[in-house]
């Protein structure tokens, strides 16, 4: 199989495209700063005249992602547009507009920490205090950075018990918090799945968060239209999904995989061939960081 080709920077690529899907963790910052270069990339980006949407599966509506980032220096002057996979979860909890949605109850238990609660506040939904009072169970990921699923696993054994349907806020299994790995909501609900529990998942890598962001950036042809992220499963295998081009960010969640590349540099060809293979899930480019 060919070589999946290594970009030096956006830069090599920049005439292809009028719009860019960015991923956040991974790829602009690492939960606490944004990564070196980034602000840099973004500036030129945006003189160059193209469109930003920011895509990530942070299990909390775009105001809370929007301040974070402006705490980081990352503006709204730098980018167009957000959507979240917390913002799509509020909108289908709002609309109810499927079978699924339609037939969960008013009574919710939560899985999460207590900043992720605006993905239902306002709706009109109860809170439950146990699994056994409530009609679904919304799981918004770990409270404290550093837990472990088997850590979750009696609330699981409990909402399973109670036949609790599971929505899931964050789709996906890791993310890296600084130098530590830390799991998401997606591990939670793998677990859960795998228990044999009913799980609805959004974001990355369905295809309706996708669909949001085409209508926000209003580019029609999405031949046009880059995705950057740092996630086989979810950043390459949505935007393959979507019919977009994606570049891999190869100092994100896969870096060890392949290879341990010190961040920025290159990787192995060879190891990034066949961890892309492996995965299914193939990316038009990779790209040591989002640089210009």
């Amino acid at each position: 199989m060919a070589d999946i080709q290594q970009l030096p920077g956006i830069a090599a690529v920049i005439d292809r495209y009028d719009g860019f899907i960015l991923d956040l963790w991974g790829v602009l910052h690492d939960g606490e700063r944004a990564y070196p270069g980034v602000p840099d990339c973004l500036d030129r980006m945006n003189a160059a005249g193209k469109t930003i949407c920011l895509l990530s599966n942070a299990p909390r509506r775009t105001g809370g992602v929007i301040a974070k980032l402006d705490g980081m220096g990352l503006g709204r002057d730098r980018y167009q547009h957000v959507m979240t996979s917390g913002e799509a979860t509020y909108e289908a909890l709002k609309r109810r507009d499927d079978p699924w949605h339609a037939a969960l109850g008013r009574r919710l238990y939560h899985i999460g920490p207590e900043r992720d609660v605006d993905v239902f506040e306002g709706l009109g939904y109860t809170v439950a205090a146990t699994p056994e009072e409530a009609d679904f169970v919304l799981n918004t990921g770990i409270v404290v950075f550093g837990e472990t699923v088997e850590d979750y696993q009696p609330q699981l054994d409990a909402c399973l018990a109670a036949r609790l349907p599971m929505i899931c806020a964050n789709p996906d299994l890791i993310v890296m918090v600084g130098p530590q790995m830390v799991i998401c909501a997606g591990t939670l609900a793998a677990r859960y799945e795998a228990m044999g529990g009913d799980v609805r998942q959004h974001g990355k890598p369905h295809a309706p968060v996708y669909e949001r962001c085409l209508s926000l950036m209003g580019l029609a042809d999405k031949s046009r239209i880059l995705a950057v992220g740092d996630s086989l499963r979810t950043d390459v295998a949505g935007a393959n999904a979507a019919g977009l081009d994606v570049a891999l960010v190869t100092a994100g969640i896969h870096q060890e995989e392949l290879g341990g590349a010190a961040w920025g540099e290159a990787v192995d060809p060879v190891n990034l061939r066949a961890l892309a293979d492996a995965a299914g899930h193939v990316p038009t480019y990779a790209i040591p960081s989002l640089r210009w």
